[in-house]
């Protein structure tokens, strides 16, 4: 079977997208695996399907490296509305139906494309870290030396302790820097730090504002590049208008032969 594909990164977490909009594209977990295999395969943080949903634009499919089926991935959601119009689907905004409900998207004039997330309706504050879902759950907690810090270690000690070994969980350590948030992530089905996290890094900017209501855009570096996310804080643990904001660049696109 020969699979054409296009591989897209967003500040660095990269995917192999597949156009499915026919639905008769239909890939085993090996398989997904094998073509997110850096040594092997194509080489990527995930792969999506593309595919189509009545009353929407698009639907996203998102798969793990591992070849689990995902819950939501903001840099791959933003990557997926660039892949949508690089492929026929030109709209000034854009509907889409994921695993997680539906989202808004539109790309701007500066090529950043801004993807809104569903609503943060709960934070548990653990004392020294906080814990919440942003269309995938998240572990949040707040350290000094970035740069430095143990994140594969740290980050997979958390990720399969007693608590979160069985569904997994994404591990984010944040910095607040001068004017920005410095986020670094240990992400489930990569089961390493990738170069960044679409919904870790909103999950970060929220819990960054977690004491302060009002209307907040919070600039946010990663090892990939810089994202920013926009939000209401309306008190009582609710956050609606929730905006991630950042590139969805085009890489190549190819065919591969898969057994």
């Amino acid at each position: 079977m020969t699979i054409n594909f296009s591989k897209y990164q967003g500040t660095g977490n990269d995917f192999v997208i597949i156009d499915n909009r026919l639905g008769d594209i239909k890939l085993s977990e090996q398989q997904i695996a094998f073509l997110c295999d850096r040594r092997f395969g194509v080489g990527g943080d995930g792969l999506m399907l593309l595919g189509s949903a009545e009353g929407y634009d698009f639907s996203m499919t998102y798969f793990n490296a591992d070849g689990t089926e995902g819950t939501m991935c903001g840099n791959g959601g933003r990557c997926l509305v660039q892949f949508a119009h690089d492929n026929g689907i030109v709209k000034e905004k854009y509907l889409f139906i994921a695993i997680d409900g539906p989202h808004e998207a539109a790309i701007h004039s500066n090529g950043w494309v801004h993807l809104k997330m569903t609503d943060v309706v709960s934070i548990e504050n653990g004392g020294d870290f906080f814990v919440t879902n942003t269309g995938s759950p998240h572990f949040v907690k707040f350290v000094t030396s970035i740069e430095t810090y143990e994140v594969f270690n740290e980050g997979k000690s958390i990720r399969y302790n007693e608590r979160y070994a069985k569904e997994g969980i994404n591990v984010n350590f944040v910095e607040q820097k001068q004017d920005h948030l410095y986020v670094r992530t240990y992400e489930r089905g990569v089961e390493n730090e990738t170069y960044s996290c679409g919904t870790g890094v909103t999950a970060a900017a929220i819990i960054s504002c977690i004491e302060n209501t009002g209307a907040h855009d919070i600039a946010i570096k990663t090892k990939g590049g810089n994202l920013a996310v926009q939000f209401n804080n309306e008190g009582d643990g609710l956050y609606t208008n929730i905006w991630l904001k950042g590139p969805g660049t085009f890489v190549y696109k190819a065919s591969i032969d898969l057994k």
